[in-house]
């Protein structure tokens, strides 16, 4: 893989010089700019070998550097060769701070305007005004030298009914065109694949992981959506499922659809969508309004009918995962030990039984002993896939698409007995998960605000995880849906009743162990005795936490009664679909905590 890397740096280097350019920015995003993208975009992954979910490289004719942030920078060393990309931090040395400390002023530095959002752009000409020239190719050097690019995948568009999702188009897209006037403006350009999928309650196979379309949308101030898709794609019925206002182009009439809109406002999330479409936007004189997408947040808070679907299939979904983790606790107990491919692949055996099961969420992070420190570890990536370790951890995150809902939970299981060590780091995650699961907050409330109830007892005990706490989830569309999300990270925007969010602290320790403890919480109204309505969550997921790595002298009654009421849950939800050597396995696994 080697030498197949250096000739593809080399290429671009001849490129760079042929059109006289010092150095190439290669994000991971395509002109979707969405964290799933399509085995023919995965540009970074070609250039360079990375093949993790996030990420970006620089290509400067005598050096190149590989910037990952802390959820790989393991995993960069083992698929990024270091005598050809120096390692950076993508957060803490951003590329463009990179270029200025390695670049000459004035360097010429070429960027494909439909791989960076529109505020990408706008703060990078900024930040690099009098030292470097960015410059805006219309061609892509990797689409030119990627002789044996994989075709697109294209899929017929799904149809989804509203017993399924519970609203129909053309209200969706009444609610969105008056939201678009509110904000001032006559159209909105739609370029996140879910919100398209969304409002026309449709659904595809075109993304690995991600059950959407390639499609772009303009949706005016009447609701009226012009949808850029192969037409062919869409099966019989679909003018009657989406109803009146709804006309179908081929993705090349894009451009001159962003032209034809001179003159008139139009609302463009700078965030999520493409610099190219501002600039042909602007080129024709149209007036950019800011704005976020309008989809985002009808998106996001789940109707009576998503929320419905989503607990079905997190029931269906733990059905399988307590299978698993039955037959796994047997595989060891009888003195086996497979490997971590093995395991995704019999955990992927029982989703499947599930006949409604379109596909994973992501893919599943099967993570063995020290490989389990990496939080976003994959064994497809590596060369040999590691074994169960006696005495350690085995931790697995994975999901399912369904029809109903989407799905994402996290266990993390002792393999033999683990030591004192581990599960007293293992009961400060749960301590920290419970925390959160059992939080209540002011409507106006945003994650960031929660963050620290998750990290409380581990901070107080000098440990940390360096990720979000909390992502939002769709209902069959992305398991990173925004805008919510618990972190860090200062955030305004308010948890809504209807949205899901993961809930997942963690602790890693490099080459020893990882734990990870993640349910998805709905957002609900709680009554309380007080003279204001109050929020909090409700957990979806249904499968047992790992009882034996929990230490119970560090949890209080109020944790030990919550962790009972949870595992009372798993057992009424799911043991009805069990039987014989599972049914018992769940029922020990579900039994009561006590001191």
């Amino acid at each position: 893989m080697h030498a197949i890397i250096a000739q593809r740096v080399d290429a671009l280097r001849r490129w760079l010089e042929e059109q006289a350019l010092d150095a190439l920015i290669i994000p991971h995003e395509d002109e979707f700019l969405g964290e799933y993208i399509p085995e023919h975009n995965e540009r970074l992954h070609w250039a360079t070998g990375f093949t993790g979910s996030a990420g970006a490289a620089v290509i400067a004719r005598d050096k190149a550097a590989m910037f990952v942030d802390g959820r790989y920078t393991v995993q960069v060393r083992k698929q990024v060769p270091g005598d050809i990309f120096e390692y950076r931090h993508l957060i803490e040395e951003p590329a463009l701070q990179w270029l200025q400390d390695n670049l000459p002023q004035g360097s010429k530095v070429a960027v494909d305007p439909r791989l960076h959002s529109a505020n990408w752009l706008a703060s990078a000409e900024k930040l690099v005004e009098g030292k470097l020239d960015l410059v805006c190719v219309d061609t892509n050097p990797v689409d030119t030298a990627w002789h044996d690019r994989p075709a697109p995948l294209l899929t017929n568009a799904r149809l989804m009914g509203t017993n399924i999702v519970g609203q129909n188009s053309e209200d969706k897209r009444r609610e969105i065109g008056t939201a678009i006037a509110k904000s001032g403006a006559d159209a909105a350009l739609l370029s996140q694949l879910d919100s398209i999928c969304w409002l026309l309650n449709i659904r595809g196979g075109d993304v690995s992981r991600l059950p959407v379309v390639l499609a772009s949308a303009i949706v005016n101030a009447k609701g009226e959506v012009t949808l850029f898709i192969d037409p062919a794609r869409l099966p019989e019925g679909f003018s009657a499922h989406v109803g009146e206002g709804v006309s179908v182009q081929a993705p090349e009439a894009l451009e001159s659809a962003l032209a034809a809109l001179s003159g008139q406002s139009v609302l463009v999330d700078p965030q999520t969508s493409n610099a190219w479409a501002s600039q042909v936007l602007n080129q024709n004189g149209a007036i950019i309004v800011h704005a976020a997408d309008p989809c985002m947040l009808p998106k996001a808070a789940k109707n009576a009918v998503e929320v419905a679907g989503m607990k079905a299939s997190h029931v269906r979904d733990g059905v399988a995962v307590s299978r698993f983790l039955a037959w796994l606790d047997k595989e060891v107990a009888a003195g086996n030990l497979p490997n971590e491919a093995e395991l995704s692949n019999k955990l992927y055996s029982f989703r499947e039984l599930d006949k409604t099961l379109a596909d994973l969420s992501f893919d599943t992070i099967s993570a063995a002993g020290g490989n389990a420190a990496m939080c976003h570890y994959n064994h497809l990536n590596q060369a040999d896939p590691g074994e169960l370790e006696l005495n350690n951890v085995y931790l697995v995150d994975s999901g399912g698409q369904y029809p109903d809902g989407t799905t994402d939970i996290t266990r993390t299981v002792a393999i033999g007995e683990c030591s004192d060590e581990v599960k007293q780091a293992f009961t400060l995650v749960l301590k920290g998960h419970i925390s959160l699961a059992t939080a209540r907050f002011p409507k106006g409330t945003a994650g960031s605000q929660l963050d620290a109830l998750a990290r409380q007892h581990l901070w107080a005990n000098g440990f940390d995880y360096d990720h979000g706490t909390g992502h939002g989830v769709g209902h069959f569309l992305s398991v990173h849906e925004g805008p919510q999300r618990i972190a860090k990270a200062p955030s305004t925007v308010a948890l809504l009743p209807g949205m899901v969010l993961s809930n997942e602290p963690g602790y890693y320790r490099a080459d020893a162990f990882g734990i990870r403890i993640e349910n998805l919480e709905l957002v609900v109204e709680v009554p309380t005795q007080g003279d204001m309505t109050v929020l909090g969550f409700e957990s979806l997921t249904r499968a047992p936490i790992d009882r034996r790595l929990v230490d119970v002298s560090l949890l209080t009654d109020n944790e030990i009664a919550w962790w009972n009421d949870y595992h009372q849950k798993v057992w009424q939800d799911v043991s009805p679909a069990l039987g014989g050597e599972d049914l018992a396995w769940l029922e020990q696994a579900t039994a009561a905590l006590s001191r």
